[in-house]
């Protein structure tokens, strides 16, 4: 097996690209009249892809980076189900939402923490308020297989939803333990096999890599057993450890976390698994069957990346709803509150829930291109570049074609006139390879707790 011990070096703080600028740049100065008049001005002939926050979780697993309440209490769950048809009210006095939908996605939390008749009147609510869904929508939502029921996985059906995603992380007993996710493999089969009765079309594992007590042969066996669910798609996450962001991770014993060298050794075990059972490698930490639309994308140089993941959906605006959410328009993005006290305020007093956000510059879009192309595709067309903006592309990024050259001396990426494309095991390096072009990276530079690592 290659050595990656010489790899260890470019393990450090880093971007994950979900977006560019990254959420570090959103602040106050974006004003909420900026921002509504950017919402009442967008293209009505662009489609939208509707982003759902339901942000409620029964317990902590540690390992989550995700913004999430734990609580048991229906009414709570309840009165955050008003709250969003109030947002959804009050949106529709500045989006023209008879526009295409052509992706949502229920995330959290936990969706199916609802139950089955909660997220029927949530659909509802949505369907009346957003009433184009087009006849060939992504619609998807993220489930724990622990928390999922045969009349949840009916309406949903019922409702056009034709994607999910189960999080598996890691089936190894000792490690579940270990970051509070107490999890067999029965529960997940049956939850699997319930979604694929009800006929969804995509039925999608997530897996983390780095994770307390893991090693290559303890990963091995997870992948075989996920492999047995037979999956349409893997999603295999690189573990951001960010105790000083996430309290709950500050009860995992980093003494048991694996090694950088021996994260790369996972990773790319993972790979030549995967695609030796028939999957190939999409994006960052996507894998699918050859037939899955997001391989045709990648081919053709078409895969997006936004805060749902990949996507073949380009060219829509992003509408985030609900706590913390995020939207993305054409040059901007925009988070809605995290507090939950802030987000009802902000509500009640008639005004959509938006906190913070950027503007995107000139140059801030020019490096947008270029880092969502190497993040989705690991490739950059520099021709398709310089007829796209109009500018050369090895005089506008000197200093990053500079800072390539190690890159390309250890084979991670080739680089000409033409191209700059990634080798398999530069893949696994796709977050250095595009903070060269991040002209943000300087000023965090310093702080060694801005970001995860990137190994």
């Amino acid at each position: 097996m290659l050595d990656f011990s010489k790899f260890i070096k470019y393990s450090k703080p880093g971007p994950r690209y979900t977006s560019y600028p990254t959420a570090l740049e959103f602040s106050s100065a974006y004003e909420y009249d900026t921002y509504i008049k950017k919402l009442e001005s967008q293209d009505p002939s662009r489609p939208l892809s509707l982003y759902f926050h339901l942000p409620f979780c029964k317990n902590a697993c540690y390992f989550c980076g995700c913004n999430v309440v734990f609580t048991s209490r229906e009414d709570k769950m309840l009165h955050y189900i008003e709250y969003l048809k109030k947002e959804l009210q009050i949106l529709k006095k500045h989006l023209k939402c008879e526009r295409e939908v052509m992706q949502m996605h229920f995330g959290g939390g936990t969706p199916t923490f609802y139950g089955a008749n909660e997220l029927k009147i949530i659909i509802d609510e949505i369907k009346t308020v957003f009433p184009n869904f087009s006849k060939d929508a992504e619609i998807s939502c993220e489930i724990d297989p622990r928390h999922v029921n045969e009349e949840q996985m009916r309406v949903l059906s019922e409702a056009g939803f034709n994607r999910v995603s189960f999080g598996i992380q890691d089936f190894n007993e000792k490690v579940q333990h270990a970051v509070h996710r107490v999890q067999p493999y029965e529960i997940t089969k049956n939850a699997m096999d319930l979604a694929r009765k009800y006929n969804m079309l995509s039925v999608n594992v997530d897996l983390i890599y780095g994770l307390p007590y893991q090693s290559l042969e303890t990963f091995k066996e997870t992948l075989e057993l996920s492999l047995s669910l037979d999956p349409d798609r893997f999603a295999v996450f690189n573990y951001a450890h960010v105790p000083w962001m996430k309290k709950t991770m500050r009860k995992i014993d980093e003494t048991t976390l694996p090694r950088p060298d021996e994260k790369l050794e996972i990773m790319k075990y993972t790979i030549d698994y995967l695609t030796s059972h028939g999957y190939k490698m999409v994006g960052m930490d996507h894998f699918a069957k050859p037939d899955d639309e997001l391989f045709k994308a990648i081919e053709k140089g078409e895969l997006h990346r936004n805060f749902q993941g990949y996507t073949t959906k380009g060219g829509a605006d992003l509408i985030g709803v609900g706590l913390t959410s995020i939207g993305e328009g054409v040059d901007s993005y925009n988070q809605n509150f995290k507090d939950m006290k802030l987000y009802e305020e902000a509500i009640d007093a008639g005004k959509l829930p938006f906190e913070r956000g950027v503007v995107l510059n000139e140059d801030d879009l020019i490096r947008q291109y270029v880092i969502m192309e190497l993040m989705s595709n690991f490739k950059l067309d520099i021709q398709r570049f310089e007829e796209k903006f109009g500018i050369v592309f090895k005089d506008y990024f000197a200093d990053a074609i500079e800072a390539l050259k190690p890159f390309a001396d250890e084979e991670l990426i080739t680089m000409d006139d033409k191209h700059i494309e990634c080798s398999q095991t530069g893949t696994l390096l796709i977050r250095n390879i595009s903070m060269p072009f991040d002209a943000y990276m300087k000023k965090h530079a310093a702080n060694k707790k801005t970001f995860s690592k990137t190994i």
